[in-house]
């Protein structure tokens, strides 16, 4: 049991109105994520209201009871966790957007369309990619760029779009599992200490296999012959586009260092990685034809190809889903507080073995977004050994591949393939899937255990 348990329990509210109440509020703003695309709510509205609902009622019933100084240390702490997982996405998010920016994943597209491959080279093509890239980049960037080739060479081939991003699914969901940069996930789990960095890649093979046995199978399913040529015109990498691709790459190699050798959370090394970038943007700036002597932030020329703002691409991050994890951070762990985590540890690890609870948690992934889930397993703290911390961060990244709704890759591909990739397509190789998904769990304790 963490402190905040402990100052929950001495409240004793899992039983009390205010411990109902919060849950019930947990629960409704979790409805209104659910059907985030039937009603174009944005999710981070309703959790970020219930949270702060939820503390609210804490901080009355605490109050009442002569225990308000409780409260104040609880959140400050759950706070600063997600302060650190903030920075770090941010600029994780600044150099994706910059590299979008600067044409590198256009001219990565372009390279594929135009090479005139079969189906079924571009379908393992597509998801080698999604698999080797989602470890850097987030498996949601990955996917949307991938299915973007995919569109591109379909001209209309419903089969083809629909194995192909099933397959881009449940490859960019792999290969963020190996990877702390992969997935948020995985990122929670090292920011926690439970899993240091070098001992991820130990997912490496069980990731492999969660995404090759699918893949194997919906191969002899991808038409044969070659689809018809689509001419595009070749887009430009613009001025410092393999330059920031290296700046990104250094940024990471100085996070994992500086964590590993001097034992600095993660994301100061990122935010040293953001003043990389940020110098090096005042040197394309200097070369930009908009730029005079003294000015920090020109107005520049839209046809220039010095021309590069960094506070564009902050400007540009996924912000919905920044404030999203904050009010799954906040509301996950007010539930803590109030003691609901203990009750659910106990029963989940309590009265079965880890690796039965483990399995079942990436199963709910698929259902529920894996992001709570992990930050409550990681917040109940539950007593099992290292293999099987390694098993939970592999089961809650992939499991989310089971169903088309389960990861943030899948929800997008469903709006930029619409009608083509759909709940219910995928939803038939969902079989195949929890084949893969069965077969990573077995090799993962078969050669970690």
């Amino acid at each position: 049991m963490n402190v905040e348990s402990h100052a929950g329990a001495a409240l004793n509210m899992t039983s009390s109105w205010v411990g109902i109440a919060s849950l019930g509020i947990f629960l409704i703003a979790y409805v209104f994520i659910i059907l985030e695309d039937k009603i174009h709510l944005r999710k981070s509205k309703p959790i970020m209201i219930g949270a702060s609902l939820v503390w609210l009622l804490i901080a009355i019933y605490a109050h009442s009871k002569g225990q308000i100084a409780l409260v104040a240390p609880a959140m400050n702490g759950y706070f600063l966790e997600y302060a650190q997982l903030f920075f770090f996405l941010l600029v994780a998010m600044t150099y994706v957007n910059s590299m979008l920016e600067r044409g590198v994943f256009d001219s990565l597209r372009y390279y594929l369309v135009s090479r005139g491959s079969t189906f079924r080279s571009l379908f393992w093509t597509t998801g080698v990619l999604a698999f080797c890239i989602s470890p850097i980049a987030d498996n949601l960037t990955t996917a949307l760029i991938l299915c973007a080739v995919v569109m591109a060479v379909a001209n209309g081939h419903a089969r083809f779009v629909s194995l192909c991003c099933i397959n881009i699914v449940v490859a960019a969901n792999a290969g963020g599992a190996f990877s702390p940069f992969g997935d948020i996930t995985t990122l929670m789990v090292w920011q926690a200490g439970v899993v240091e960095f070098i001992e991820f890649f130990d997912l490496l093979i069980p990731s492999l296999i969660n995404f090759l046995l699918p893949a194997a199978v919906m191969h002899f399913f991808v038409p044969r012959g070659v689809p018809a040529r689509t001419t595009i015109e070749a887009p430009d990498i613009l001025h410092g586009g393999i330059q920031i691709v290296g700046l990104f790459l250094l940024t990471i190699m100085t996070a994992i260092c500086l964590h590993f050798f001097l034992e600095i959370p993660p994301v100061y090394g990122m935010l040293l990685g953001l003043g990389y970038l940020k110098l090096y943007g005042f040197y394309l700036r200097t070369r930009s034809h908009g730029w005079t002597h003294g000015t920090e932030n020109p107005p520049g020329s839209t046809d220039d190809p010095y021309d590069f703002d960094v506070f564009s691409k902050i400007a540009h991050a996924e912000w919905d889903t920044l404030f999203f994890f904050y009010g799954v951070i906040l509301a996950v762990g007010g539930l803590s507080f109030i003691g609901y985590l203990d009750i659910v540890s106990h029963a989940m690890y309590g009265n079965l073995d880890a690796t039965t609870a483990n399995v079942l948690v990436g199963i709910l992934s698929a259902f529920v977004d894996n992001i709570p889930v992990m930050f409550a397993v990681l917040t109940m703290q539950p007593d099992m050994p290292h293999v099987q911390w390694l098993l939970v961060t592999l089961t809650a990244g992939v499991g989310g591949s089971l169903l088309s709704i389960g990861s943030a890759a899948g929800v997008a591909l469903m709006g930029q393939a619409r009608g083509y990739y759909t709940f219910a397509k995928h939803l038939i190789w969902t079989p195949v899937i929890a084949l893969g998904y069965g077969a990573s769990i077995w090799v993962h304790l078969l050669i970690n255990g």
